[in-house]
C-alpha cells in the first residue's frame, strides 16, 4: 500500500472537516470485488426474473436491462465528478449539502442522508431475499409435496443476515480479501453456468424472436404501465454501485482510484447480466410453467436445461453463494453509510452510532442497527404476498432519488460547482450524462420518476391488504421518523456536513490547483485518460 498516498488522502479528508478513522486496507481490486459483490448482476438479475417474466416477458428483461444500464451508467459518470472532488463516506448527502445554497445546505442534507441509509438497509434485506427465495425453490424442487409457509423464508433471511453481520463484525481484516474471492467466484459461476446451459439445450434453443420481442402480461395493469413495471429487476441488478463512495475512505488514492471503479462495476454488471439473460432465455420451455413455478423461475429454467435435480442444484450453489457474498458486502457498505451520517450528527442517538470498535476497527454499534433494522423490515414476509416487491422497490427506488439529488442541484447551477479534480467529464458528456440521469430532460424524468413512483404500485392487480406494495408504508415510517428527529433535533444541531470554513479550504486554489510536483492539467477522462504521473504526484502531495 501507497504510505504516502493514504497520508495525503487522509490530509484531503480533513480539509474537507472530515476525521479518518478507518484503515485504507481495500487495494482497487479488492474495492472492485466488493462492489462487484453487491451489484452481483447476472446473479440479481437471474434471480429476480420473477419481477419482469410476468410484467413484459422476456421483452421487458432485455430491453428494460439495456435501458437501465444505459441511465445507471450515465449516473455513475455523473456521481464519480462528485466522487473524485470529495472522496468522503458521507457520499450523496455531502455532495448535496457542498453545492447547495447555504440557506439550503442542512435541509438538503438530512433528507439526502435519511433517503440513502435507507436504501442501504433495503438493499441488504434484497440480498437475504433473494437468497431465501432460491433455498425454499430448491426444496420444492427437491420434494414436490413441499408446501412453504412464510415463516420459513423469513427464518432463512433471518440466518443469512446473522451470517453476514458476524463476518463483517468479526472478520474485518479478511474482508479484503472475501472481496477478491467473490469477485472470483461471481465470474467462474457466470461461465460455468452459462457453459453448462448452452451445452445442455443444444441443439433445441428459443428463437431469437422469443428472447427479443416475446411480450407477456400476467398483472393486470395496461401493457405499457406493466412493461415499465418490469423495468424493476434491471434496476434492482444495477443499483448499490455508491457503494464505492461509502467505502472511499478505506482505499488509498481514493479521488483518482473511485471514479474508475465506479463506473467499471456498472459496466461489467451490464455486460455480463445481458449476456446471462440471454442465455437463459435461450433454454426452451413453456414461459407459463417457468413463471409459475414452485422452484422459481431460475430453478425451473436450469432444470428445463439440464433435466437434472441435481444439476440444476449444483449449478444454484453460485448463484447461493453470491448472494452470501452480497449480504457480506452490502452490510459492510450499509454501515459504513450509516456511521458517516451518524458522524455529522443526522441519526438519533448519533453518538452511540458513530462510535468505532477500537479493538475490531468497526463501527460496531451500526452493525447492529443495520442488522437490527434488516430484520423487522423483514416482517413483510409475515403479512403481505408482495413483499419481495416492496423490498426490491424500496431499495431501488431510495438509492436511485439519493443519486438523482446532487446531480440535480449541480446541473440546475450550471455544472459549475465542483471543483478541479482528477476525473472530469467531457464536457459534451457530462451535461448529457448529467441530463440523462436527472430530472432536467425526457429521459431523465421517463427513467427516475418512473422508478420513483412507478415502482410504488403493486406488483399485479386486483390489489388487497395482503398484495399491497408494502414499499409506500416503509417509506412513510421512515419520512414520519425523520420528519420529528428534525423538529426535535435537526433543525438546532444539523448544520451538514460541511461549513463555509470547509467549503474556502477544499475550493481554495492551494487546494485545488497547487503543488510541489504537478497540476491540474491532466484531468481523466471518461474515455481513460485516468491519473498519469503528474496527477499521481498531486493526489500524494496536495497541499491542504
Amino acid at each position: 500500500m501507497d504510505r504516502h498516498g493514504s497520508v495525503a488522502d487522509d490530509a484531503r479528508l480533513a480539509a474537507m472537516g472530515v476525521q479518518g478513522e478507518l484503515k485504507r486496507r481495500f487495494s482497487p481490486l479488492a474495492m472492485l470485488g466488493l462492489a462487484f459483490a453487491i451489484l452481483n448482476s447476472w446473479t440479481a438479475l437471474s434471480a429476480s426474473l420473477s419481477l419482469a417474466l410476468p410484467s413484459g416477458g422476456p421483452d421487458s428483461v432485455i430491453w428494460g436491462l439495456i435501458t437501465a444500464g444505459i441511465c445507471n451508467l450515465c449516473l455513475a459518470a455523473s456521481l464519480a465528478e462528485f466522487l473524485s472532488a470529495y472522496p468522503t463516506a458521507s457520499g450523496q448527502y455531502y455532495w448535496a449539502a457542498v453545492i447547495s445554497p447555504a440557506k439550503w445546505r442542512p435541509i438538503v442534507s438530512w433528507v439526502t442522508g435519511w433517503i440513502n441509509v435507507s436504501g442501504w438497509i433495503a438493499l441488504v434485506a434484497s440480498a437475504g431475499l433473494l437468497a431465501s427465495q432460491l433455498i425454499i425453490g430448491i426444496i420444492s424442487l427437491k420434494d414436490p409435496t413441499y408446501e412453504p409457509h412464510p415463516w420459513h423464508q423469513f427464518l432463512i433471511y433471518v440466518g443469512y443476515n446473522i451470517v453476514a453481520f458476524l463476518i463483517n463484525a468479526f472478520g474485518n481484516s479478511v474482508l479484503p480479501y472475501v472481496n477478491k474471492a467473490a469477485i472470483t467466484w461471481s465470474i467462474a459461476g457466470f461461465v460455468i453456468i452459462s457453459i453448462t446451459v448452452l451445452a445442455c439445450s443444444s441443439p433445441h434453443y428459443n428463437s431469437g424472436d422469443f428472447v427479443f420481442r416475446l411480450f407477456i402480461n400476467e398483472t393486470g395493469w395496461p401493457d405499457g404501465i406493466a412493461w415499465l413495471l418490469g423495468l424493476l429487476q434491471g434496476g434492482l441488478g444495477l443499483t448499490g454501485y455508491d457503494a464505492v463512495a461509502h467505502m472511499i475512505e478505506e482505499i488509498p488514492n481514493a479521488s483518482i482510484e473511485g471514479p474508475k471503479i465506479m463506473i467499471y462495476c456498472v459496466a461489467i454488471g451490464t455486460f455480463t447480466g445481458f449476456i446471462f439473460l440471454v442465455v437463459l432465455l435461450l433454454v426452451p420451455g413453456d414461459v407459463d410453467e417457468t413463471i409459475k413455478s414452485a422452484a422459481g423461475p431460475l430453478g425451473q429454467i436450469l432444470q428445463n436445461a439440464t433435466n437434472s435435480h441435481a444439476g440444476t442444484i449444483c449449478l444454484l450453489i453460485f448463484p447461493l453463494v453470491c448472494l452470501l457474498f452480497a449480504a457480506i458486502s452490502i452490510m459492510t457498505t450499509s454501515s459504513r453509510m450509516t456511521y458517516a451520517f451518524a458522524r455529522d450528527h443526522g441519526l438519533p442517538f448519533s453518538r452511540f452510532f458513530m462510535k468505532i470498535h477500537k479493538r475490531l476497527d468497526v463501527p460496531l454499534n451500526a452493525l447492529y442497527l443495520t442488522t437490527i433494522l434488516v430484520i423487522i423490515f423483514g416482517c413483510i414476509f409475515l403479512g403481505s404476498t408482495a413483499a419481495f416487491n416492496a423490498i426490491i422497490s424500496a431499495s431501488v427506488v431510495a438509492l436511485g432519488v439519493s443519486y438523482a439529488i446532487p446531480i440535480t442541484i449541480n446541473v440546475v447551477q450550471g455544472r459549475k460547482k465542483l471543483p478541479a479534480r482528477s476525473f472530469t467529464l467531457p464536457s459534451w458528456f457530462g451535461w448529457f450524462a448529467n441530463l440523462v440521469s436527472s430530472a432536467d430532460c425526457l429521459l431523465g424524468i421517463v427513467y427516475i420518476i418512473i422508478t420513483t413512483v412507478l415502482f410504488l404500485f403493486p406488483p399485479e392487480l386486483p390489489v388487497d391488504a395482503s398484495s399491497m406494495n408494502y414499499c409506500v408504508v416503509a417509506f412513510g415510517i421512515v419520512l414520519i421518523i425523520s420528519t420529528i428527529q428534525w423538529f426535535v433535533d435537526g433543525r438546532k444541531n444539523f448544520a451538514g456536513p460541511v461549513t463555509e470554513e470547509t467549503l474556502l479550504a477544499t475550493r481554495s486554489p492551494d487546494a485545488t490547483s497547487n503543488s510541489a510536483n504537478g497540476t491540474l492539467n491532466n484531468h481523466a477522462t471518461i474515455g481513460g485518460k485516468l491519473a498519469d504521473g503528474n496527477m499521481a504526484k498531486f493526489e500524494q502531495t496536495e497541499a491542504i
